[in-house]
């Protein structure tokens, strides 16, 4: 069953927001229970600040651990400063209303964050892949996850590159898992190519990172964001799979542009969330499919002075 609100038209209020993550937290039994909530980092633009503002409202006493996770991928370890922006509250607010909430990076640099929860197999990978990868996967996670008895994701959904549209599941994997489902996935991604993945929303990529959170075996539940403008246009909850199909329906609405002729160059401007090359290439993926045969993307970065912070 999907919760939820959306439109073409307008942005939701915030007492529709409110509304529906009440709904949906209602379906739960989170009383005396541990709950752990899986974010974004700053690469994703969501009102996670007002998110986490009314968890603590809804189920800060109700729940006996409320707690949150950050979805890195392999994107740079936040400071705490990052960390307190992210969430909109003040180093003295966390010390003090908020002291019982932790929020912790995924430490994906340390090979001691992660547990095994299976392995896909070679003769399945090849079968989700469509023949274009045949090799066992192992599904390592952030062993974190078993600590909590109640998994909440929390973040937008768009056109993706890799996978046809973010969040959903993505937020386990690549989100909190290990590298080897990241270099999985993201190989298929690249067999496929950007052009034809982008903004479709069943892919072989997607299916496999389905099949691989099928592996997890707590309680899993979703909030989907439609962003738009600033504001959400739209918010769905349900199970990861059946909130991200919601949001990624609006999304396909809202989200893609179709122009009656490609184009011969295009000057692509990069946010400045993205602050390398590596994350930069967003500037080109996004653009790609409007770009005529031996066409020309300029990405305009003046911020930009490292290729990876990540990977030197």
């Amino acid at each position: 069953m999907t919760i939820g609100k959306g439109y073409q038209d307008r942005n939701l209020s915030e007492h529709e927001i409110r509304d529906v993550m009440e709904e949906g937290l209602e379906t739960l039994d989170i009383e005396g229970e541990k709950v752990l909530i899986i974010i974004p980092d700053l690469t994703r633009t969501a009102p996670i600040p007002l998110f986490f503002r009314i968890f603590y409202e809804l189920i800060g006493e109700e729940a006996e651990v409320l707690d949150y996770l950050v979805a890195l991928g392999t994107h740079p370890i936040m400071s705490e400063k990052a960390l307190n922006r992210r969430v909109g509250i003040t180093a003295e607010e966390r010390r003090g209303k908020y002291a019982g909430v932790r929020i912790f990076n995924h430490r994906w640099d340390l090979p001691d964050t992660f547990v095994t929860l299976g392995t896909i197999p070679a003769a399945e990978v090849e079968e989700l892949s469509e023949g274009r990868l045949s090799l066992d996967v192992p599904v390592r996670l952030n062993r974190l996850i078993l600590d909590y008895d109640q998994l909440i994701i929390v973040g937008p959904v768009f056109p993706h590159e890799v996978v046809g549209f973010s969040g959903g599941n993505k937020y386990f994997l690549p989100g909190i898992c290990g590298q080897e489902v990241i270099d999985a996935t993201h190989w298929l991604g690249a067999l496929m190519t950007s052009m034809a993945i982008i903004g479709t929303k069943d892919t072989p990529v997607r299916r496999m990172i389905d099949r691989a959170a099928s592996f997890i075996d707590q309680p899993k539940a979703c909030f989907s964001m439609v962003v738009e403008d600033e504001g959400l246009a739209g918010l769905y909850f349900g199970s990861p799979e059946e909130a991200w199909s919601a949001a990624a329906d609006l999304s396909s609405e809202l989200h893609i542009r179709y122009l009656d002729h490609p184009v011969e160059k295009v000057l692509s401007v990069l946010p400045e969330m993205y602050d390398d090359m590596w994350t930069g290439g967003k500037g080109m993926y996004k653009v790609e499919p409007v770009v005529a045969d031996g066409g020309e993307v300029i990405i305009y970065a003046p911020h930009v002075t490292e290729v990876s912070y990540t990977w030197g």
